[in-house]
């Protein structure tokens, strides 16, 4: 017996073993892309394979909480007098913000109301696999899928990532622990799980009958583990196999990292995952492990930066089209209004994103789900080399760069990894319409804290120098300085950009940071 059944949120996949074949080696639910093989001694054994993928993932979320390391700021008193700086490491423990003050739950409480919620969920699958399995025929539950937003929501998944007042940590004891800040699991999670397999109708003189379990279904106990056999090689279980075809709302950059879920550590590991074979151009996966249980498929977050080079020119008012030439992959944001819209050669894994508008934040959703990052947070330097730049320099440069954005194009500069910290470099000019920039049109400017002038050097000179072109003038700010050789048309658009253009503009320059990680 098989079955598939598929809504929006999951696919379940159900095979029992009733003819218990010596010969049998395995099953591919070739209309999902989801597989596994047998070792004989499970071959000829009352059980019954269950395949479950589940679009959302609840799992990673509760090993973030169970890593959490508390950084609590020191606080002085109204009357002056200063407090004591606190700096804790509480792992199992959350910080909640509320409203006013800050409020604290018991670590305990807050541990617990996890499980519940995970124990809940865990506890609704099976029962509909129970079901399914004991009466043959499988309905899938309606708005599943919000019920388990609402769960996620309420266990703290506001925004995109780990708030700035913790950090993750991972405690390594002697496993191969993932760093959730290094990769992030994509594409939902799978459930490998056996069960025995319930008693069966027996017909007799035109009765049927069935013995009823009030149980519901039993887990079918298999781990591999050493025999005592004298060359110490032999298996009393061996590994059992795994293909997986990688869902069409994903990309993976590089070759899929495969983790398996560890219920006691509440932790995804890397290790008892052996013979893992990736084939690119059919975009399949396949390992063995030990053991049934849950799997992600892993990409390392931040793997395409730092950013070959980038640039954002004007198309029209309050319209902008911002390039960014990735480590492993180009892409490209046209800006209309307070709406954003991703292009990509790139199909695979983006085709319900490409062409689709969308708000800013919500395009930057949609593109981390979908495992394209070029997006960067506090932890982002830890794991990539940077460009350092003074923070306040690099904002106020955003922030002038999106009020011009309607009139100006703004690129890269190879020069900005020579002029110090202090400093950033540009290249500059005013442009119009949807046409490239040429490449002659390009003038390099030098921002600071005081004060910005143009370059004498262009991108092509062999060293660098901060002299200034001989024709120009010293400004306080970034904007006045390029109002000097603007046209009367082009400063005019500048001050009829619309606020949500701008806004736009600003937010996606300063989630991407191309000025520090390029």
């Amino acid at each position: 017996m098989q079955t598939v059944v598929k809504d929006d949120n999951i696919t379940l996949c159900l095979w029992a073993n009733f003819k218990k074949n010596p010969r049998f080696k395995g099953l591919n639910f070739e209309e999902v892309g989801l597989g596994f093989e047998l070792p004989k001694n499970l071959a000829v054994s009352d059980i019954a394979v269950r395949i479950l993928h589940t679009r959302y993932d609840h799992l990673s979320l509760l090993a973030r909480m169970a890593h959490l390391r508390i950084h609590t700021p020191s606080h002085r008193s109204l009357a002056g007098s200063e407090g004591v700086p606190v700096d804790k490491d509480v792992p199992e423990q959350v910080e909640t913000e509320g409203e006013g003050d800050g409020v604290k739950e018991d670590d305990e409480t807050q541990q617990q109301g996890v499980d519940e919620e995970v124990q809940s969920i865990q506890g609704f699958e099976g029962q509909k696999s129970t079901a399914s399995l004991q009466s043959n025929s499988i309905q899938p539950a309606e708005g599943q899928g919000s019920h388990i937003q609402t769960q996620m929501e309420a266990l703290g998944a506001k925004g995109d990532l780990t708030p700035p007042s913790v950090q993750l940590t991972v405690v390594d004891h002697g496993a191969q622990v993932v760093d959730l800040m290094q990769y992030t699991p994509l594409g939902g999670v799978l459930y490998y799980d056996v069960f025995h397999l319930p008693p069966q109708a027996h017909h007799v003189n035109g009765w049927e009958i069935r013995q009823l379990l009030d149980n519901g279904l039993q887990v079918f106990s298999y781990s591999m583990e050493k025999s005592n056999l004298d060359d110490n090689e032999g298996l009393t279980c061996p590994p059992v196999g795994v293909s997986v075809t990688l869902p069409d709302s994903v990309v993976f950059l590089e070759t899929p990292q495969v983790a398996r879920w560890d219920a006691a550590g509440k932790q995804w590991r890397m290790d008892g995952i052996t013979d893992i074979s990736y084939e690119e151009e059919e975009a399949k996966i396949s390992f063995k492990t030990d053991s049934f249980q849950a799997f992600v498929l892993m990409q390392e977050t931040y793997a395409n930066l730092p950013l070959r080079s980038w640039e954002l020119r004007p198309l029209g008012q309050d319209s902008a089209l911002f390039s960014v030439n990735g480590a492993l992959i180009n892409l490209s944001v046209t800006i209309q209004g307070n709406q954003c819209m991703l292009q990509s050669e790139q199909e695979r894994g983006l085709s319900h994103l490409i062409g689709k508008w969308m708000s800013g934040p919500a395009l930057q959703r949609a593109m981390l789900n979908a495992g394209i990052n070029i997006f960067v947070n506090e932890y982002t330097d830890k794991y990539i080399s940077t460009c350092g730049k003074d923070p306040l320099t690099e904002h106020a440069a955003y922030e002038q760069m999106a009020l011009f954005a309607s009139a100006c194009a703004f690129s890269w500069s190879k020069w900005n990894a020579k002029c110090g910290a202090e400093h950033l470099v540009m290249q500059v000019c005013e442009h119009q319409g949807p046409a490239p920039v040429p490449q002659d049109s390009w003038s390099l400017y030098l921002l600071g804290a005081q004060r910005s002038h143009k370059l004498k050097i262009t991108e092509k000179s062999e060293a660098f120098s901060p002299d200034h072109c001989p024709s120009s003038e010293f400004h306080s700010t970034f904007i006045h300085m390029l109002q000097d050789n603007m046209n009367p048309d082009g400063i005019a658009r500048t001050r009829e950009s619309n606020y949500l253009f701008v806004d736009t503009v600003q937010n996606l320059l300063c989630a991407t940071r191309p000025l520090m990680y390029s």
